[in-house]
């Protein structure tokens, strides 16, 4: 099994192959990259690497492999609560004082912390207390999509290990053997779209349509220029939760962003972006999705859902 679960990059495969071969693995690792870059995946194939009885690790067949890919190994532990914005610094100091418990099967104590760049000053300090001195046994995965908001302090005791996009023969055989029945256009599309990163590229490929009735009918509404339809549409968001509306805000900037490259290229993903891309103009497009970045930073800043529906009916009309 090795490493080959994890596509391309194999520069950081070759590293941690030899680092695990001659039995001198990091006891702190930092994986970086965008959304879809494999970030998990490299963690659990090295956690599992980590946890191999085998002499080519990771073998994906011994019990310390099956029991971390399988999610049920008792000295592979997660870090978070996903339900606070920041990772709370209790976490890390239970993480802490449980690091000093012998493990319980292997011969390692594995902690993941899957948003590290949601850890703040506290929680990261909190963090490099342990990684001063941390028992033989342990082992820190940190991820991260933003590795500069990390202390340099606690980047200086890393093994950084930076995904790579995919190069673009790796990419599109990916999505032809995940998705043959996507078009050819449709897959440059994605692959355009997503960076190179395989994650990003299959979201796309799979919810190229997947829009709440909200968002059909705002296309709708914006499409046909529909005052009537775009109010029916919005007045019943006034009565959601911020954290409700962000998503959907975002979903619809996305959506028109979509639309403005289809102008400029002729290519969309979806079917509702080209319908937009169809019926207004590029500088409709472009005002109406600043309108809603604004709308987006005001619902994360506290303004009401009332009074940004109430604004975009007037904007948008």
């Amino acid at each position: 099994m090795l490493f080959d679960a994890l596509l391309g990059n194999q520069r950081i495969k070759d590293q941690l192959h030899q680092s695990l071969r001659r039995g001198h693995p990091s006891h702190f690792y930092v994986i970086s990259g965008p959304a879809g870059s494999g970030k998990r995946t490299l963690a659990r194939l090295l956690a599992a690497a980590l946890m191999c009885e085998s002499s080519e690790p990771p073998c994906g067949r011994c019990e310390g492999c099956r029991k971390v890919l399988g999610g049920i190994h008792p000295d592979y532990i997660t870090v978070d609560d996903p339900d606070k914005k920041t990772v709370p610094v209790d976490l890390i100091r239970q993480a802490r004082a449980d690091i000093y418990i012998q493990p319980n099967e292997g011969e390692r104590k594995i902690y993941l912390f899957p948003r590290g760049q949601d850890m703040g000053l506290p929680s990261q300090n909190a963090l490099l207390k342990i990684l001063e001195e941390p028992p033989s046994y342990g082992v820190f995965l940190l991820i991260t999509d933003n590795p500069e908001r990390l202390l340099p302090t606690v980047r200086s005791r890393c093994t950084e290990l930076p995904l790579q996009p995919l190069p673009e023969p790796v990419l599109r055989r990916e999505l032809e053997k995940r998705h043959p029945q996507s078009l050819p256009d449709d897959i440059t599309t994605a692959m355009m779209r997503s960076g190179g990163h395989l994650g990003q590229a299959l979201k796309l490929l799979e919810g190229s349509d997947a829009w709440s009735q909200q968002t059909l009918d705002f296309v709708e509404a914006f499409r046909t220029r529909d005052t009537m339809l775009l109010v029916r549409t919005l007045v019943p968001l006034e009565k959601w939760k911020r954290d409700q509306l962000i998503p959907l805000l975002q979903q619809w900037t996305q959506l028109l962003q979509e639309s403005l490259t289809c102008r400029s290229t002729g290519k969309a993903l979806s079917e509702q972006a080209r319908r937009l891309a169809s019926a207004r103009s590029s500088q409709d497009l472009l005002t109406a999705i600043r309108q809603l970045q604004k709308c987006t930073d005001y619902a994360q800043s506290n303004v009401s859902c009332a009074a940004i529906c109430g604004y975009l009916q007037w904007v948008l009309r």
